[in-house]
């Protein structure tokens, strides 16, 4: 198809044309849109495209100030691959529950860390259990984290997973961990836990690409595009409840014994030029994990999948490989 490589990824070139075009009226054609109810009846936004005759199905968890919509373009290549794709946008991002009490909308905050994995658990308990078998994962960054956080609590239930850029331990801004811990949970005991922290302010208008954590200009561009004309993907920054959440979550992921629960087959892809998360914790993840690989992706930004293409399409087919394999 125009516009279009082998795997139904978007050549760069053409990419908001066939965007425009092509990827996003078949998804509107083929999502079948629910409204999930999280943990304490928190409404979230779902994404279900079935397949005919599938291979499998793909859950796929965005990360920190992410929403579903941004990887349209890997939920059609997936489609177009044969794969039922389950997509959805976590508490506090995109189309889903904010917290009332917050004014700006653009601050990203949570109460605890395992409410995410909570709402991944209810939505594979309802809207995943009648997907086709196998079933994989495919988490991002602050997704990666709930991923493996979710393996190791319910280590049945997904047959492989591919992590991108996880966060196994968030950069801290050249500040060490204890002392990000112990500003927030003084923030906390003041009851400003749901306060924007010092470093970040709130959306202002576009990003700057050079900035961004994308190394590919035209999928930055589209996404970029989309954010300014739709305030509910404009998160941008953490509050102090999350960076705690955030920063904690590393120790309970590398807990003692708990990556050795998740058996299946685990791929750990890195990121280059990678300045959101921590390599080494990653390594640490692999290392205890019984059936874990990382990989290098070279020339890539944290973004993984909004490389260019030289960078994007390899990677991509490889996790396509990963996921066709018989176990």
């Amino acid at each position: 198809m125009e516009g279009l490589n082998r795997e139904g990824l978007i050549l760069s070139e053409h990419y908001a044309d066939t965007m425009a075009r092509t990827v996003l009226p078949e998804l509107e054609k083929r999502r079948r849109a629910r409204v999930l109810k999280g943990v304490d009846g928190r409404n979230l936004a779902v994404d279900r495209y079935d397949q005919e005759a599938a291979k499998g199905t793909v859950v796929i968890v965005h990360g920190f100030t992410e929403a579903a919509v941004k990887f349209s373009e890997l939920t059609y290549s997936l489609l177009q691959n044969g794969y039922g794709v389950l997509v959805y946008d976590q508490r506090g991002h995109g189309r889903s529950w904010r917290d009332e009490r917050i004014q700006d909308q653009s601050l990203t905050h949570v109460d605890r860390f395992g409410e995410y994995v909570e709402d991944l658990k209810i939505l594979c308990d309802t809207e995943l259990s009648d997907m086709p078998k196998p079933w994989y994962l495919f988490g991002h960054s602050m997704g990666g984290a709930v991923s493996t956080l979710f393996m190791e609590a319910y280590p049945d239930v997904f047959q492989k997973a591919v992590l991108c850029a996880p966060m196994i331990a968030p950069q801290t801004g050249g500040m060490s961990a204890g002392v990000v811990k112990a500003l927030c949970r003084a923030m906390k005991a003041a009851g400003r836990g749901r306060r924007r922290v010092f470093i970040s302010k709130p959306w202002a208008g576009p990003e700057v690409f050079e900035d961004s954590c994308a190394a590919g200009r035209e999928r930055f561009d589209w996404y970029d595009d989309l954010r300014v004309r739709n305030p509910e993907y404009q998160n941008n920054g953490p509050s102090y409840s999350w960076t705690l959440e955030g920063v904690n979550v590393t120790d309970q992921i590398l807990a003692p014994g708990k990556p050795e629960r998740v058996k299946i087959p685990v791929l750990i892809y890195t990121a280059e030029n990678d300045n959101q998360v921590v390599p080494e914790a990653q390594e640490k993840l692999a290392e205890r994990l019984p059936n874990g690989r990382r990989i290098t992706v070279p020339g890539s930004k944290h973004e993984i999948y909004r490389s260019t293409d030289e960078v994007f399409f390899p990677w991509w087919r490889d996790i396509l490989a990963f996921y066709g394999e018989k176990g």
